[in-house]
């Protein structure tokens, strides 16, 4: 598992593990089924299997699902394009690690999955996965296919209203890394640096998929 450090966070939350909000018990195409916390506990102890077939719409409209990116290592990263500061800062890391990884990072897909299908529709994201990196894949989709891959890959998120009618989305912020079979191999947790990421990525690159 890779687990360099652990910090709790989820991406409204600044640190904190936050519950559901009552007003959005109903929502169930708005957020996930488990909490931040029973996510974290999966992860960490590897109790359920993480990953799982998906079926999307990428920034320029397509259709891609998981099998496309078999014979490759992916980097799955779910945020929003409206997140203010851990989804950018994270994306950024991802973007320098594929650099740093020079010729063999065309080995690894990174992936970015919104958790804001409303917004964060393919003509958006095209704007948006572009200023991370040339490779980043971004992904969307109805806010049912959203939250099942989601449940999937045991992401917690959740749609918070703001006080101007607005609304953000509440969400844990990890960097998950699959084989080249699709198979998960552990997680990045929130500001892990390129480095690091280079460092448990580089030798995965010699192992050939099973």
């Amino acid at each position: 598992m890779i687990r360099p450090i652990l910090r709790a966070m989820t991406c409204a939350g600044a640190g904190l593990w936050l519950t559901l909000a009552p007003a959005l018990a109903g929502d169930a195409a708005q957020q996930s089924a488990r909490s931040a916390a029973e996510i974290m506990d999966i992860l960490m102890w590897n109790r359920e299997p993480v990953g799982g077939p998906f079926t999307l719409t990428d920034q320029a409209g397509h259709a891609r699902t998981d099998k496309e990116f078999r014979g490759r290592l992916m980097l799955v990263y779910f945020g929003f394009t409206y997140c203010p500061d851990v989804c950018p800062t994270d994306l950024q890391a991802i973007g320098l690690a594929l650099d740093k990884l020079g010729p063999d990072g065309d080995q690894v897909q990174p992936v970015f999955i919104t958790v804001d299908p409303e917004r964060d529709t393919a003509s958006h994201l095209a704007e948006y996965v572009p200023m991370f990196h040339p490779r980043l894949i971004g992904l969307t989709g109805s806010a049912d296919a959203i939250r099942q891959v989601a449940d999937a890959y045991k992401v917690y998120y959740a749609r918070v209203p703001l006080k101007d009618g607005d609304y953000t989305v509440d969400h844990t912020a990890y960097i998950y890394l699959m084989d080249r079979d699709g198979n998960y191999l552990g997680f990045f947790p929130p500001g892990t640096s390129a480095d690091r990421m280079v460092e448990i990525i580089r030798p995965r690159l010699a192992e050939p998929a099973r």
